[in-house]
């Protein structure tokens, strides 16, 4: 039991990351992921979020980096409660890691 517990706090400890992408419509998507770069192109595939297949393409505006994966997904429910506005003004303000 012990093994198993350390390999979960392994898994957890693993960088992870929350990002949010603007989808064809103009809506919003918020997740959660250990590596952007796969998941954007999985979501432009259509083997991403059921939100995302019929919203195509998505374009990855934002990401933050999280020391674990709980982390993350805690900043992704923390940013998905927020109103349309102030989630584009969080990302204006703190979008420091992708270039427009």
């Amino acid at each position: 039991m012990a093994e198993h517990k350390q390999k979960k706090e392994e898994k957890d400890s693993k960088k992870a990351y929350m990002y949010v992408v603007a989808c064809a419509d103009g809506s919003l998507y918020t997740g959660y992921t250990t590596d952007v770069e796969r998941r954007i192109k999985n979501h432009n595939a259509g083997r991403g979020a059921k939100y995302t297949k019929t919203r195509l393409p998505v374009k990855l505006l934002y990401w933050e980096e999280h020391d674990s994966k709980s982390a993350a997904m805690s900043a992704e429910s923390y940013f998905k409660r927020k109103k349309r506005q102030a989630k584009l003004d969080y990302i204006a303000e703190h979008k420091t890691n992708l270039s427009d």
